[in-house]
């Protein structure tokens, strides 16, 4: 641990992912100089793992880790990888017979994944299920096939969808088997911030959950928003005053419409740089008010 005067206490780590796209955890590198690439041997809550070391030697804030800190134990040998290749063997052999086994005590499971700790002392089933299921035979009948110790873990639709993989309706593999190490919470007001349709078909992953996408985009709409012309807001132009009927809030674009001299509406497109707002709309009036602070100056309102 590093302090300087007046800044904050920092601690060295190292991040390391145990799947593909799975949660990053920091771990302590002692005296080792760790490589984003390097296979390592930690200690962690569940014994002894192998896992992948995605951010290399790095000082962070203490305040944003979780005590206890666990440690690197050592780089993977080549003895190191040879068992962790012959663990992945085990955990489809192990799969296949967990699956019969579950035909066999008629259990309404679906078994999802097979995983084995490093050093074998444990062996982990992961599976989705409609409601509670008493496995406690199927539990006791692995035991005595695998002379280990066993975890049937039931996990959430996110989850199953994450672990297995798929193609979303973009035509691309699901965010989070590529990049997503977090499930973000999702809600409907960032569907409807986006301009997109609520017909939950259109906005919910294989998973029936609400798209992750929406939520990392979020911001970036929300804050494009902010600067933009809500529709229904009054905006001087270089063709003169008209009123907003449509936006582009990715593009910074305004469909704006006019009343020519015949008395007929005619409509021209703008960039929101080129126009002034002269007046928002009422809706836009009221949800400004509900949020200004009692007693606040007219300027606070507008920070």
């Amino acid at each position: 641990m590093h302090q300087n005067f007046g800044a904050p206490e920092m601690t060295e780590i190292v991040g390391v992912r145990f799947r593909d796209t799975g949660k990053v955890y920091y771990f302590s590198p002692g005296k080792l100089e760790i490589s984003a690439g390097d296979h390592v041997i930690v200690e962690t809550s569940r014994g002894v793992e192998y896992g992948e070391a995605v951010i290399a030697n790095k000082e962070v804030p203490t305040s944003e880790l979780v005590p206890p800190l666990r440690a690197v134990i050592r780089r993977a040998t080549t003895n190191d990888d040879e068992r962790h290749d012959a663990n992945i063997a085990l955990e489809k052999n192990a799969f296949d017979i967990c699956l019969q086994k579950i035909r066999d005590h008629n259990l309404e499971m679906k078994l999802i994944d097979a995983e084995y700790t490093f050093d074998n002392s444990k062996l982990l089933f992961y599976f989705s299920a409609e409601g509670r299921v008493d496995f406690r035979d199927l539990v006791k009948d692995l035991a005595s096939v695998f002379r280990t110790r066993i975890e049937l873990r039931q996990i959430g639709i996110r989850d199953e969808a994450k672990m297995m993989g798929g193609i979303g309706i973009c035509g691309r593999p699901f965010c989070c088997t590529t990049f997503l190490s977090d499930f973000a919470q999702v809600s409907i007001k960032m569907a409807k911030e986006q301009n997109l349709s609520l017909n939950s078909a259109k906005i919910s992953g294989a998973c029936g959950r609400l798209m992750c996408c929406l939520h990392y985009e979020y911001k970036t709409y929300e804050e494009e928003l902010r600067l933009t012309p809500p529709v229904g807001s009054r905006v001087d132009t270089s063709d003169g005053p008209g009123t907003v009927t449509e936006i582009a809030p990715l593009e910074g674009m305004l469909k704006v419409a006019f009343t020519d001299r015949q008395g007929e509406t005619v409509f021209r497109s703008f960039n929101r740089d080129d126009v002034t707002v002269l007046k928002l709309p009422e809706h836009s009036q009221s949800k400004k008010n509900a949020q200004k602070p009692k007693g606040s100056e007219p300027k606070d309102a507008e920070q």
